[in-house]
């Protein structure tokens, strides 16, 4: 065990002295010592149940042999930090939850670690710890927030965010988006629909590093404290067994994860944390192998906020192991945590229902839920989610309506001065850039209240999972390094194309050159951690890690 490091022998004296200090027992010195790391805190709606979470994963510990030492990690709601200067924050908060965990791994010398957390970016940075520091782990996802409820509807958060729109439209009354407000968002857990906390939870177990019926589970659900509990027990069975993550999270099973996203049409986060997660594991995954999949592999449940199903909706036709059972026959065999293989747990699964999950034989569409562009625009790519993108919109060209910035753009859209056909151009906004890749929620959500059906957005920025539309993101390289998405004009054609993965810039290469030659990158002024992160952050076709 790596913890007889700081407990065996008598130069070990004074850090056993310590461990006594905080109630560990003689007996216990020679158990395996477990890291519990808990997101938990009480601003994130996903995290505010995360202490009976963890304290279930304590006694399933403990009731398996091992000892528990819990610490906390950071975590931000990237809801409450959206639209404003806050969500700058939100993707180097990533990086930040995967060092801390490293740090306190390796410097106590933990055999075993349990990563307890739920929100977008707090599950991708556990993930990395997992991979990175290799020693036997499993993380326990928090758990879908149960729909609001308002006039004979489920609501989720993605309808407070329209109803902006449809105020700026004159459709609704402030007093009416305030009724919606407070119906919304119930309770605890991750917002309800498949955006990028759900879509992640069900990428970990996908993945094979959570149990099964864990990302679906909802968070107010006692199956949710059972499934902690056996974590719990579990870890302990993996330290002594050595399954470390570096035996879970291999190239075969970060397919299958991809392949559950095209099934799903999961959130175009994903890309950016699957790419980090491999990176981490020393995978060889690139953007290419998404589109692969993405042809092969049919979309088989309509959920939010594309269609009409919630996480709820989708336990209860069986989760990710109905979902892995209808794939079956598309999936490589992998290990998991849960000591099954992948195909094992299908298996065992309900039979997808038909309804709320389609079968491969009568699909939603044909082919999966997200795609990888390229072009004259997007040399290193960008991504969409074509599942939430009208098939009428497929094929798009229209003259660019530039901003520096998602407030500038936001302003116009309230304004309404975006016309139908437009291609909105917000730049600026990259890993660098930004600096950290904000979501571009609100600006998208306006554009569907205001009633907009033939805008197209294009960012070097990133979409929330909530964001449905025409909405291109990642585009690469960004702006701040000199991509073309910076000589972009006002006025100029850009031309889209989903069918053929095109993403293209109409202007002479000739005309971009000259423009090229008078682009100077902007002055600003950074300070702390978003200086840091622009200084050391990759491009997002390489999952926007830090070098």
């Amino acid at each position: 065990m790596r913890s007889e490091t700081v407990k065996t022998g008598y130069q070990r004296a004074p850090n056993r002295s310590l461990l006594r200090s905080l109630g560990v027992t003689d007996k216990e010195m020679g158990l395996p010592f477990i890291g519990v790391a808990n997101a938990w805190n009480t601003i994130v709606p996903g995290h505010i149940h995360l202490r009976s979470v963890a304290a279930k994963v304590n006694e399933g510990i403990v009731a398996a042999g091992g000892v528990p030492f819990e610490f906390g990690t950071i975590g931000i709601c990237d809801g409450i930090a959206m639209g404003h200067e806050g969500m700058r924050y939100s993707l180097p908060s990533r990086e930040n939850i995967a060092d801390s965990i490293e740090l306190m791994v390796e410097a106590h010398r933990f055999d075993g670690l349990v990563c307890v957390g739920t929100c977008d970016k707090i599950v991708p940075g556990m993930l990395m710890a997992a991979a990175r520091c290799n020693i036997p782990a499993i993380v326990v996802t928090g758990g879908p927030m149960l729909p609001g409820y308002q006039d004979r509807r489920d609501l989720s958060l993605i309808d407070v965010f329209e109803g902006v729109g449809k105020v700026a439209a004159g459709v609704m009354g402030e007093d009416e988006l305030c009724e919606l407000e407070c119906a919304a968002m119930p309770g605890c857990g991750s917002c309800q629909g498949l955006y990028t906390a759900n879509t992640m939870a069900c990428m970990t177990e996908a993945v094979g590093m959570s149990l099964p019926g864990c990302a679906a589970t909802p968070a107010v659900d006692a199956g949710k404290l059972r499934i902690a509990r056996e974590s719990g027990e579990r870890v302990v069975e993996l330290v002594r067994e050595d399954i470390r993550p570096r035996s879970i999270i291999t190239l075969e099973s970060l397919k299958n994860a991809v392949r559950v996203d095209m099934a799903l049409g999961g959130s175009t986060n994903t890309v950016l944390h699957l790419m980090a997660i491999a990176g981490e594991a020393k995978v060889p995954l690139d953007l290419e192998t998404f589109n692969a999949i993405s042809e092969q592999t049919p979309h088989i449940c309509h959920m939010q906020p594309a269609g009409p199903h919630s996480m709820l909706a989708l336990h209860r036709v069986g989760g990710i192991p109905a979902v892995l059972r209808e794939l079956s026959a598309y999936l490589d065999d992998s290990p998991t945590v849960a000591g099954k293989s992948i195909l094992s747990i299908a298996r065992e699964a309900k039979e997808a229902d038909g309804e709320i999950l389609k079968t491969v034989a009568g699909p939603v569409s044909p082919a999966g839920g997200l795609k990888i562009l390229a072009g004259s625009l997007a040399p290193d790519g960008a991504v969409v989610k074509c599942a939430a993108v009208p098939e009428a919109m497929w094929r798009h060209r229209g003259p660019a309506r530039v901003f520096d910035g998602e407030q500038a753009a936001m302003a116009a859209i309230l304004s309404r001065e975006i016309t139908e056909g437009d291609v909105l151009v917000i730049r600026y906004e990259g890993p660098r850039g930004g600096p950290g890749m904000a979501e571009m929620l609100s600006p998208t959500s306006a554009l569907m209240g205001l009633g907009y059906t033939r805008v197209v957005l294009v960012t070097d920025g990133r979409f929330s999972g909530g964001t449905r539309g025409p909405c291109i993101g990642h585009v690469a390289p960004e702006a701040e390094v000199g991509g073309p998405i910076a000589l972009v004009r006002e006025g100029d054609p850009i031309e889209v194309d989903l069918y053929e993965k095109r993403l293209d810039l109409l202007v002479d290469p000739v005309i971009l050159e000259e423009r090229r030659r008078s682009w100077t990158p902007r002055q600003r002024n950074l300070s702390g951690v978003l200086a840091r992160y622009a200084r050391t952050v990759e491009q997002a076709n390489l999952g926007a890690v830090q070098r």
